[in-house]
């Protein structure tokens, strides 16, 4: 922040700022303009609370003063409403910890904390039009279709898995073999994903494993996949990487098909494999469990047919359906700006049907279909549920992740998209805190507020999978639409955390919290609301201490023995002798105390560690009476990091 800025926001000079912070125990260099946002906090704090009652209402002893605000505000208009000094304003959002210039916009939430603290009553204006759309949206808008008008539709399947086992190489001889089947040069465009046909049926296969847009899809909340293909080297087995898939397919509920790839490599070891696999709770049917595996070689085309047969029957278990009729919403999964088209978004319809001149809205970004194409850079006249194609024709490019669907009227498109837009932009008090559950007790109280049903059913869904024996998480109530007084009192009374997501908070119920010490933590990413409770819930386990060996030493001689302390020599036997580690003493494979070392030698010569074979002398400290031939371990103790 500038310090002309900063010190005309306290009426007073630079000097003078210069001065009177110095007084009050900070640091400003003599040359510098600016200082960084949490200095400048810190200094409006000391230095502001002598005039802070003139920031009040002038009518203070009369009744609170009443203002209605809107879902975003400038900061100049909202100091013109208030009816006080836009500096003063700008103060108290300082204050904050909210770093505003006069023409940026603040939020409803923090504009309501920063009138309330000035002595004002709070009401919402009413909007019209200005529902952001979300994940719960789409989930609610497939949930509303009629059973009558549902019809199959292809799945959406993501190739996953570790690094090096297979995914592209699989990803490649599928688009060579049936894509391009009998034609020439291939494919000439890359969109993100592609559709092939097996059996007169199409299935839609995205075409970002390992790519950053997955990451991105998968922070947003975002899961269009319908089925996992998880490949695992025969070669190589069960990796980081093919634990982290597992463990996407559970959090998410999503099926999972094995591909035991590399299958032509002499080192292959498929049962290994699927022994690996079983260990970590995925056992194949061979191993009496449920999860198709299918044998494959990638690179020479083998065991493909039988992959994609296994794709389409596990397809019909799971009654993958759509209204291709009914209202049209898909997610973005790859966007970016190309020479000639502009802003660009491949998306995956995933109900209704998109068509060349629709009115969509995704995000901030809105528009009309000036372009529909496939992954081959063929043009579309439409395209229906789980079909993958590039849109041209949006106002900018939207973020991977973001729900699109039609709207009437390009001016309602504007609308939604400007929610989201200055969303985006605007600034923000209330947001992610730490969320912290009853440590004494191990349990976590939650009240879940969301936008629509879908996204609180996405929730809470995510949390019951969080459940274990060491800690307790409640949740105490939950609902669609905005936090309210009720839940305040109930969070207070009951040492709980508000969640919201995506939805509103009322203002009385703001002061509320603010009054009582009530955290609300408000989010617009499902994944993200869920780390958070994962790491609330890990911080209240136990913590363990974890014994790391760094090596052993044999005792040789025996040189001097004191009080409390011995000088003995010894050789390393295995691994390293460390200075500052602890040493275990051991005889006849009896730990008979342990020992702390005051002094590591080797010819003579202060030493950090010593080496296998190497010989050295050591002084303990130990109550430990030493003879020759006991052993010596030098260990580390860490707290184990706790994991669900």
């Amino acid at each position: 922040m500038n310090l002309s800025s900063l010190s005309s926001q306290l009426n007073m000079s630079v000097q003078e700022l210069r001065s009177k912070a110095r007084e009050r125990g900070f640091f400003i260099s003599p040359k510098a303009n600016k200082i960084d946002n949490f200095l400048a906090k810190k200094i409006m704090d000391a230095l502001g609370q002598q005039d802070s009652a003139r920031l009040k209402p002038a009518a203070a002893a009369a009744e609170p003063q009443k203002v209605k605000l809107p879902t975003f505000i400038k900061v100049r208009d909202f100091a013109d409403l208030l009816k006080l000094p836009v500096t003063a304003v700008i103060k108290e959002l300082i204050k904050n910890g909210i770093m505003a210039t006069i023409n940026e916009e603040v939020d409803f939430e923090t504009a309501t904390i920063v009138a309330q603290d000035l002595g004002f009553i709070v009401e919402e204006e009413a909007q019209k039009d200005t529902q952001e759309f979300g994940l719960g949206f789409l989930q609610d808008v497939l949930k509303s279709e009629k059973e009558e008008d549902l019809r199959l539709r292809p799945p959406i399947v993501a190739i996953m898995g570790h690094v090096d086992h297979g995914k592209t190489t699989l990803l490649d001889t599928i688009r060579k073999t049936k894509v391009a089947e009998g034609e020439s040069g291939g494919i000439t465009q890359h969109i993100g994903a592609y559709r092939v046909k097996k059996n007169d049926k199409w299935i839609t296969f995205l075409d970002t494993p390992g790519h950053e847009a997955f990451s991105e899809m998968r922070a947003r909340g975002a899961n269009v996949t319908d089925l996992i293909v998880l490949v695992v080297a025969a070669d190589d087995g069960v990796r980081p990487q093919t634990l982290e898939v597992i463990n996407r397919a559970k959090f998410t509920n999503t099926p999972m098909i094995v591909a035991i790839n590399k299958i032509d490599k002499p080192e292959a070891n498929v049962m290994k494999a699927k022994q690996e696999l079983a260990g970590q709770g995925v056992l194949t049917e061979e191993w009496g469990g449920k999860t198709v595996a299918v044998e494959i070689s990638a690179k020479q085309g083998i065991g493909i047919d039988n992959l994609l047969e296994m794709i389409l029957l596990t397809a019909e278990v799971e009654n993958f359906r759509a209204n291709p009729s009914g209202r049209t919403v898909g997610t973005i999964i790859e966007s970016k700006v190309m020479q000639g088209k502009g802003p660009t978004a491949t998306v995956i319809v995933q109900n209704g049907h998109l068509r060349v001149g629709d009115i969509i809205v995704a995000g901030a970004a809105f528009g009309r279909v000036r372009s529909l194409e496939d992954e081959k850079g063929r043009r579309l006249k439409e395209a229906g549920p789980s079909t993958p194609a590039q849109i041209s024709g949006f106002s900018e490019v939207p973020q991977v992740g973001d729900i699109l669907q039609t709207v009437a009227a390009l001016d309602e498109a504007k609308k939604i998209a400007s929610v989201a837009q200055k969303k985006n932009q605007s600034h923000r008090l209330i947001s992610k805190q730490a969320i912290m559950g009853d440590a004494e007790s191990k349990t976590l109280n939650l009240i879940i507020k969301a936008d629509v049903a879908g996204s609180l059913e996405a929730i809470k869904q995510s949390i019951a999978k969080l459940k274990n024996d060491e800690v307790k998480i409640n949740i105490l109530s939950d609902g669609v639409g905005e936090v309210n007084e009720s839940d305040v009192l109930s969070a207070d009374n009951s040492k709980g955390i508000i969640i919201s997501f995506r939805s509103k908070i009322n203002p009385k119920a703001l002061g509320l919290a603010k009054q009582k010490g009530v955290v609300i933590d408000s989010y617009d990413v499902i994944y993200e609301l869920i780390e958070d409770v994962t790491s609330a819930v890990i911080k209240m386990f136990t913590p363990e201490l974890e014994k790391i060996v760094n090596g052993q030493a044999r005792v040789l001689a025996i040189f001097r023995t004191e009080k409390g302390q011995m000088i003995v020599g010894g050789r390393s036997e295995e691994g390293i002798v460390k200075k500052n580690s602890q040493i275990a003493i051991y005889r006849d494979g009896t730990e008979l105390g342990r020992g702390e070392i005051l002094e590591l030698q080797q010819s003579k010569v202060a030493a950090k560690s010593v080496n296998k074979n190497e010989e050295f002398g050591i002084k303990l400290k130990t109550a430990v009476k030493i003879k020759e031939g006991d052993i010596l371990e030098s260990f580390e103790e860490k707290i184990k990091k706790k994991t669900l």
